[in-house]
């Protein structure tokens, strides 16, 4: 005990009169910013690509569409998202002749990654509405489009939702790899306080329970959105 105690206080050496927790306070924002608008971007490209998956294919366009959707979805979900960030960084950026931080580029590759996994938790949320709610909206003059967007996608998050917070609770994990392209997250910040005190035990074990208490944090608010979403479809 007195051994961990020792490794106790070189963390809290490190962590407050040091200024550790600036680093972790940073850390902790970009695994937030990389997280939350890399699930924003993936529901966006995920609901898109789900629609094309759906509409009927009796034109050429929606078929070309489909093809490309299908390319998109299998290589981002055929190849680790430490792959997808090192490419983008070291190998597409050079090429395009662009300049973006690592946390940039993080939340570009972890969208475009959640969108292909999110257009086939969509793509199911869409297929389990009933076929009579896009017969009623094309009934009322609407069109397929309106329907879509007004009355199917609506009720397809209220099914997937559950699913969506675990895709956001999977994007919170997997931001421990955005070190490799030079962005700064808890990983980073901990590892900072370990190399500095020669003790890692302590650091990791506090980041460890910093990632369980954010997964805390967001299953309970999932499970808040979802009873709040019932209450109001039993209101109606």
């Amino acid at each position: 005990m007195g051994n961990f105690g020792q490794k106790v206080d070189k963390f809290i050496e490190i962590f407050v009169n040091q200024n550790g927790y600036v680093r972790v306070v940073e850390g902790l924002k970009n695994t937030l910013m990389i997280a939350v608008l890399g699930l924003i971007i993936g529901i966006v490209i995920g609901t898109l690509i789900a629609t094309v998956r759906v509409i009927p294919k009796y034109k050429r366009l929606p078929r070309i569409l489909n093809r490309f959707c299908s390319f998109y979805v299998a290589l981002f979900r055929g190849t680790p998202m430490v792959v997808q960030l090192l490419v983008f960084y070291y190998v597409m950026l050079p090429l395009l002749g662009l300049r973006i931080t690592g946390v940039q580029v993080a939340i570009l590759v972890f969208g475009l990654n959640s969108g292909a996994y999110i257009s086939e938790i969509m793509r199911s949320g869409i297929l389990s509405v009933d076929q009579g709610q896009m017969e009623a909206g094309r009934a009322v003059g609407l069109s397929f489009g309106t329907t879509m967007v007004k009355i199917v996608i609506p009720q397809a998050v209220k099914n997937i939702l559950p699913t969506l917070g675990n895709e956001f609770i999977t994007l919170v994990k997997e931001t421990s790899v955005v070190s490799f392209v030079g962005a700064a997250d808890l990983y980073v910040a901990f590892n900072y306080i370990g190399s500095n005190s020669y003790e890692f035990m302590v650091p990791y074990l506090v980041m460890a329970v910093i990632y369980i208490l954010l997964v805390l944090i967001i299953s309970t608010g999932i499970k808040i959105m979802e009873r709040s979403l019932r209450k109001s479809d039993r209101r109606h």
